[in-house]
């Protein structure tokens, strides 16, 4: 049985859409998470392998800023990029992704187990002075991800970067534009599915929702739920 949303505290930012879609939801780390949007796990993860959304809001996530930000997380076992925009996988398949030199956003995993997010949470301590502070991402930035095989074709009607896979490998970070609002798009593919994730202001999580179903809609693309993005991270074979 589908758990009702409004039963937990912490939900998404567009539970109200995902609700009419039909979605079903489970409780993932305290919070309601849509596991899938109308259809099974399996055609839904079929049709994510050409073009698909994923609400992942509900997720662990959390930023650190600061001058001493990527040395005071590397003291504590966070593996950093050495550039700006670039993200890199953690063991747990969190995702330590390098905004800046004085900031970087984690991404907990799909299978929402890894403790990177929250055991940083609690190390933090402004007392003495660590020169990094914690940014709030769970609450300031929606999370939604864009997998399927024609993601840069449909993402160039609203970003002016180039997100071929030639030009944007798995991992690269653009802080851009995307149907007129900032934010950060994150290539992490899922399985072997190329990947999007499109993370903005909360405040405007679902304007950015239409945007982008409108923009997948000549492609066929629909909203899927958490169980077919941990399916499609099985798919080894090439597609």
């Amino acid at each position: 049985m589908s758990l009702a949303p409004e039963s937990l505290s912490r939900r998404s930012f567009v539970t109200r859409e995902l609700v009419e879609l039909g979605a079903e939801f489970a409780e993932i780390g305290a919070a309601a998470c849509a596991m899938t949007c109308g259809a099974s796990p399996e055609a839904e993860a079929e049709g994510a392998r050409e073009l698909a959304i994923c609400d992942l809001s509900p997720l662990p996530r959390v930023g650190f800023k600061g001058r001493n930000a990527i040395a005071w997380l590397a003291a504590r076992g966070v593996a950093v990029a050495p550039q700006d925009n670039m993200t890199v996988v953690q063991n747990d398949g969190a995702r330590a992704a390098r905004l800046a030199p004085t900031e970087v956003l984690l991404l907990g995993d799909l299978a929402a187990e890894s403790p990177l997010c929250d055991r940083l949470a609690r190390a933090w301590s402004p007392d003495p002075d660590p020169g990094a502070y914690p940014v709030p991402r769970a609450d300031g930035n929606c999370w939604f991800v864009l997998p399927g095989r024609r993601g840069a074709e449909m993402m160039a009607k609203v970003c002016g970067i180039d997100l071929r896979a030639r030009k944007f490998p798995d991992g690269a970070i653009a802080q851009t534009s995307v149907a007129r609002l900032n934010a950060i798009v994150l290539r992490g593919d899922v399985g072997d599915t190329l990947a999007f994730h499109v993370l903005t202001d909360s405040a405007a999580a679902s304007y950015m929702w239409a945007c982008l179903l409108d923009a997948m809609a000549e492609f066929g693309g629909k909203p899927v739920g958490l169980a077919a993005l941990r399916m499609l991270a099985t798919d080894q074979a090439p597609r």
